[in-house]
């Protein structure tokens, strides 16, 4: 994925693990990478991909409330 004006996307990777984790988090810990051929979001030996598509529209539902946080 190209943002405008051609240039490549820069990955992100987040850690999804309670604190504290760092300055190392185990490697059950799931996280997520956005890069510029799409999401992938777990941990070692449980991945998922996603499109650039579904992983908007993922972020979308979470922005407006029609995936609300689990209590």
């Amino acid at each position: 994925m190209a943002l405008k004006g051609g240039e490549a996307m820069k990955a992100i990777k987040v850690t999804l693990c309670p604190p504290p984790c760092e300055p190392e988090c185990p490697p059950e810990c799931p996280e997520v990478e956005i890069t510029d051929q799409g999401v992938l979001i777990g941990e070692d030996g449980n991945r998922v991909r996603l499109t650039h598509a579904q992983w908007n529209d993922l972020v979308s539902r979470i922005c407006n409330g029609e995936l609300p946080p689990v209590q």
